[in-house]
């Protein structure tokens, strides 16, 4: 997929950035269609790649971003909270990994998310900096962040937020966000259930759990857990939700619950747990795999893992930015977010299957 989407950024030399959109005429970053968290995503799935195979896609991490920062005219930060802690956090992960070092970007990016917060205003961190919107899809990918960049009060004071504001009372999923009260308006709850949600808290509660060994984030983690298992997979599937920004939620969920399932400390329960995860991982990859279209360029992942996947065609209506968010466009299979989130769930399910073939190895006689 790297070789379908990556391409030189405005010919500068050393640079990549990826196309929105497959098949599609456009260059990547043209008219300003690029979708800065979606780069993100991407630099993060090079890392998985030299992970699991190494392969020559580890060099295209260190030219992506590159491409991100001269794409973002010299920036590493924009307005939108939830997009500068994922990008954030595919930094730490190019240079814990892959040598990849960007600590003034780095230390940029976790300083705009830390002073962000806001507890005299009703936060939580506020999803971008021209409103007051306070939601999951911020507050999750900045406490794990923070967490794994020594910040780690401030991350248990989002985890804390997060628990105390947006855990639906009936099925303990975590909803999508909540307006504070102001003078002329109350305060109003957003109760859209999105999986991006579930697995930043999920993943927010793991970091926090590794860092603390606080028996809380345990709790919180495997009351979740039950919750997806009970509300949200169908037959133990993640569902998607569509393409444009929705195309990458199920991925976000399925490398969350990967992480628990390969570095949930050890307790009494924890062998259940992190069984209870890798299920859904392996599960959701293999329906993801068995319902791709073939092409001559790799494979094309739906929208909804549950469902085959329709070949993309460069035609009809195109993502379009709407109101903060990014549309889908008409074939969801030609978003690049789609095909991201199917990638997602295949790293997901090699870290998986790559840490239980170690366990058993050490456990050998």
């Amino acid at each position: 997929m790297g070789a379908r989407h990556l391409k030189r950024f405005a010919c500068l030399p050393g640079t990549r950035l990826a196309a929105i959109a497959w098949p599609s005429s456009m260059f990547p970053g043209a008219l300003g269609r690029w979708h800065y968290w979606w780069q993100a995503h991407l630099v993060d799935l090079l890392v998985d790649a030299a992970i699991h195979r190494p392969t020559a896609l580890a060099d295209d991490a260190q030219r992506l971003l590159r491409g991100i920062v001269a794409r973002n005219f010299g920036r590493w930060t924009n307005n939108y909270f939830d997009d500068m802690a994922w990008l954030g956090l595919a930094l730490e992960r190019a240079d814990r990994h892959l040598g990849v070092s960007r600590d003034a970007a780095l230390g940029t990016l976790t300083s705009r998310v830390y002073d962000a917060w806001v507890p005299h205003l009703g936060g939580g961190i506020p999803w971008r900096t021209m409103d007051l919107f306070f939601n999951a899809p911020a507050n999750g990918p900045a406490a794990i962040l923070l967490a794994r960049t020594g910040h780690v009060d401030r991350a248990v004071e989002m985890a804390d937020w997060m628990d105390v504001n947006l855990v639906d009372d009936t099925t303990g999923l975590i909803l999508d966000g909540v307006h504070p009260a102001l003078a002329d308006s109350p305060r109003r709850l957003v109760p859209d259930v999105y999986t991006y949600c579930q697995g930043v808290v999920l993943g927010s509660e793991l970091e926090l759990l590794r860092r603390t060994g606080d028996a809380v984030h345990r709790e919180r983690l495997d009351r979740l857990l039950h919750a997806v298992e009970t509300h949200v997979c169908d037959d133990g599937v993640i569902p998607g939700a569509g393409g444009g920004d929705g195309g990458l939620f199920a991925g976000i969920l399925a490398r969350n619950l990967a992480l628990i399932a390969t570095d949930l400390p050890d307790s009494a329960d924890g062998g259940a747990i992190r069984s209870r995860a890798a299920a859904i991982v392996t599960t959701s990859a293999a329906a993801a795999w068995t319902h791709r279209h073939d092409t001559d360029q790799g494979p094309v992942f739906g929208p909804d893992w549950r469902h085959q996947a329709h070949p993309p065609r460069d035609e009809g209506r195109k993502s379009q930015f709407s109101a903060g968010s990014v549309r889908s466009s008409q074939i969801p299979e030609r978003d690049l977010s789609v095909q991201l989130s199917g990638w997602m769930v295949l790293e997901a399910a090699a870290a998986v299957t790559l840490n239980a073939s170690e366990h058993d190895e050490t456990d050998a006689p």
